[in-house]
């Protein structure tokens, strides 16, 4: 016999604790997603050249997503929100190598998201995709994290750079998703989604501490300043007797390329070499390479540890600034 309607369960005691995750995430950040409508300036005036979704970070109009997704000359636009809003917004500054982008909307009193920590998520662990795909504004799909730890590339021009620590997630995304915000169960951004990897793979710029700092430049200067060193170069197990005189160590990176009148060149670096350390600071990975390229080492003399054909050798290089 089938229940009666007074035995019926109310929506709120039918909400199971996924459930109410879910709707609580998405009822205090979706006033705090735009959805973008981009358009570039051409001779014409300004065209249409896409769409996206973005992330508000400050209450006076700061919003932040993908580099991609206001890519072009003179990219601006229009920013919607859930309450009705229309607001037109510019772009501040844009990082293709990070794919994040600042964009400044007309507004005082926007709602801003939290930013969380992306070093804190685990595998398995909930998260809330907002965005607006195809255009629906305040779209909302739930899954998990999937893997930690990927990589992405990304070029500007002739320099090519991999974004490390992306977020893997089997929450939906589609196109439009772009620029939206990767949610934790605390209802912290932890991501800014930025690609469709394959049914069912997501992937999402990581906020952690390096993210924050480009997403800090960009708001303040525009754009972000990079050290250049001009090398290409991937990882390599350490040959056994370099490995034994570094204890715990057990890769380096090689180098494949030296760019003609790079600092690199410049100061002695080969192809082949294994560069073990830079300042002090080990160097088992491209992205730990990376990471040490920062501003404030443009222009100073660094001390680079090489192994050369079985020999340590120490070399002085001074990065330049990474132009595009």
């Amino acid at each position: 016999m089938a229940p009666a309607l007074g035995d019926l369960p109310t929506d709120s005691e039918a909400l199971d604790a996924y459930s109410r995750v879910v709707t609580t995430v998405a009822e205090r950040l979706t006033p705090s997603v735009a959805n973008l409508r981009v358009t570039r300036r051409t001779r014409s005036g300004r065209m249409p050249s896409g769409g996206g979704s973005a992330v508000v970070l400050t209450p006076d109009g700061f919003l932040v997503s993908n580099a991609h997704v206001v890519a072009g000359r003179g990219a601006g636009g229009r920013a919607s929100f859930v309450d009705g809003r229309e607001l037109r917004f510019e772009v501040v500054g844009r990082d293709p190598l990070s794919d994040l982008a600042v964009l400044r909307a007309d507004a005082r009193d926007l709602t801003p998201a939290t930013l969380g920590d992306a070093e804190q998520l685990r595998v398995g662990q909930l998260v809330v995709a907002i965005g607006n795909p195809h255009g629906f504004a305040g779209s909302v799909t739930a899954g998990v994290v999937s893997a930690l730890g990927r990589s992405l590339p990304a070029r500007l021009g002739r320099q090519s750079r991999i974004i490390d620590n992306v977020i893997q997630t089997d929450a939906a995304l589609n196109p439009g998703n772009s620029g939206g915000a990767l949610v934790d169960g605390a209802g912290e951004v932890i991501g800014i989604n930025t690609a469709v990897a394959g049914i069912g793979l997501g992937l999402a710029v990581p906020i952690n501490t390096a993210t924050r700092a480009i997403v800090g430049q960009l708001m303040s200067e525009g754009r972000v300043r990079r050290a250049y060193l001009g090398i290409a170069g991937g990882p390599r197990p350490l040959p056994p007797r370099a490995r034994a005189r570094r204890a715990g160590m057990t890769s380096a990176v090689e180098v494949v390329e030296v760019v003609p009148g790079s600092p690199a060149a410049r100061g002695g670096l080969r192809a082949e070499d294994l560069i073990v350390a830079i300042d002090g600071e080990r160097t088992p990975s491209v992205d730990v390479v990376q990471s040490l390229m920062v501003a404030d080492r443009i222009g100073r003399t660094l001390e680079v540890d090489v192994v050369r054909d079985g020999r340590d050798v120490n070399l002085r290089v001074t990065p330049s600034e990474m132009t595009g």
